[in-house]
């Protein structure tokens, strides 16, 4: 198979192409014949070495990627309710091998969306995120209906499946921020936003608007000025750190007069100890992306760039998804 592989830790550069075998399925496996591969910030930072040696995460040399679009190539020992020929998008069971010609995945991790009139490369940047922020939402913090929403990096992989995923759910107004080079780009997209904001001119830009839910996949000092624009009893939901700053904290005794809470959503972790929550969050999903709930700006560039896809992502230089198409017919 025609695949990237990060010969060790590093710059975008040590992204190289390979021919390596195929993979075959084991027992509850399936494999999938790749057609596209969703690029993602966890890709960036698995390549970059920051989780260097942490368990369960690949090391080098390893074939990155996380989501895929494709079809069922083969069917492990035990595998019912999908066929040969099935179109799928599935996540890694091990935090990698999606930049591949073939991928190779537990059965819990494939979605089918052969009865979705879906593109691929639609599927593979909006379904598994969708599906996320689905799990995110219901479980993590138990978002109820008439509930408000604020969304911080509004355009991002992940955080652009939560409007729609809120509106799904009921939510009664659902506000983005993201950076001011931004703006522009995120008046112009068609994500379901009542409104989307610069984040340097918080929090004067939303007058006295406080929210119930806050999602915050950028860290840094958004996130501590984030406690300001909760409401009473306020949840704020940690889905990432796109800022890059480690070290910025918050501060308990704020957590603890503002009766807030704080809930750290890291799909990774949660999805294989809450198996459960996959099959209807899934469904969620589909009908989400099907409905028109996440309709992101989708940019497409074939495999043997994945080193400038990873470029792009570590300056910020892409609204929406970056999408590597792994076939010549794709």
């Amino acid at each position: 198979m025609k695949a990237i592989q990060a010969v060790q830790f590093g710059a975008p550069s040590v992204l190289t192409v390979a021919d390596l075998p195929d993979p075959a399925p084991g027992p509850g496996q399936i494999t999938i014949d790749v057609t596209h591969a969703a690029v993602g910030l966890i890709d960036v930072y698995l390549r970059q070495g920051l989780f260097k040696g942490a368990p369960g995460l690949p090391q080098p040399p390893y074939v990155p990627g996380l989501e895929v679009a494709g079809t069922v190539r083969a069917l492990g020992e035990g595998v019912t309710g999908f066929a040969v020929g099935e179109k799928v998008v599935s996540l890694s069971s091990y935090g990698a091998g999606g930049y591949a010609s073939v991928f190779v995945t537990d059965q819990e991790r494939v979605v089918s969306t052969q009865d979705y009139d879906i593109d691929p490369a639609l599927a593979v940047a909006a379904i598994p995120n969708a599906l996320m922020a689905h799990i995110a939402l219901t479980r993590a913090i138990s978002m109820s209906a008439g509930e408000s929403v604020l969304i911080h990096g509004a355009l991002g992989g992940l955080a652009s499946a939560f409007p729609g995923i809120a509106r799904q759910l009921g939510a009664s107004r659902v506000v983005g921020t993201v950076r001011s080079g931004k703006v522009a780009a995120a008046a112009a997209s068609r994500l379901h936003y009542d409104t989307i904001v610069d984040s340097a001119q918080l929090p004067d830009v939303l007058g006295d608007e406080k929210f119930d839910v806050i999602v915050d996949p950028v860290g840094g000092l958004l996130r501590t000025q984030s406690l300001d624009l909760l409401a009473p009893s306020g949840r704020l939901l940690l889905v990432g750190n796109a800022s890059g700053d480690w070290d910025q904290g918050i501060d308990g005794n704020r957590i603890w007069q503002g009766n807030i809470t704080v809930t750290g959503f890291n799909a990774g972790g949660y999805v294989p100890s809450h198996p459960e929550s996959v099959e209807s969050a899934a469904q969620a999903a589909l009908k989400a992306v099907a409905g028109g709930l996440a309709d992101i700006e989708i940019e497409t560039l074939p495999l043997a760039d994945a080193a400038t896809a990873h470029e792009r992502l570590e300056n910020h230089a892409t609204d929406g998804r970056i999408v590597l198409t792994v076939c010549d017919a794709c």
